[in-house]
């Protein structure tokens, strides 16, 4: 772990939130092509959102954020609600993205439980 400003940068932390990023959008993508498309409105719009809150976090880690305990705290709880909306789901692609998104849901919750107190 690398310390900066007090604050501790997890490179498989890092690392997870670009996976669940990239594995998000390109999910998203597939799913477009799905014929119940129309049925899972609710899953593509999480795996934006997901995506979205991972990309930030990973900026907000790059910088030592002083903010990034909450937002490792939100994180987790957009992960995880993507993730169990995935997992409603029998494709492959979303079964896969539903792990990752937990996985990456209990790592952003352990880091911020890491970091403790404040912000």
């Amino acid at each position: 772990m690398i310390m900066d400003s007090q604050m501790m940068v997890s490179p498989s932390t890092h690392k997870t939130l670009q996976d669940c990023t990239t594995m998000c959008q390109k999910t998203f993508d597939i799913l477009l092509s799905h014929q119940d498309v129309h049925f899972r409105k609710n899953q593509l719009k999480l795996l934006l959102d997901s995506a979205t809150i991972c990309e930030i976090c990973a900026k907000f880690m790059d910088r030592c954020s002083i903010l990034i305990k909450s937002l490792r705290e939100y994180c987790a709880y957009v992960c995880e609600v993507c993730g169990n909306e995935c997992l409603r789901h029998p494709d492959q692609e979303s079964q896969m993205c539903g792990r990752m998104c937990l996985n990456c849901a209990r790592k952003c919750r352990a880091f911020a439980m890491q970091l403790g107190g404040g912000m």
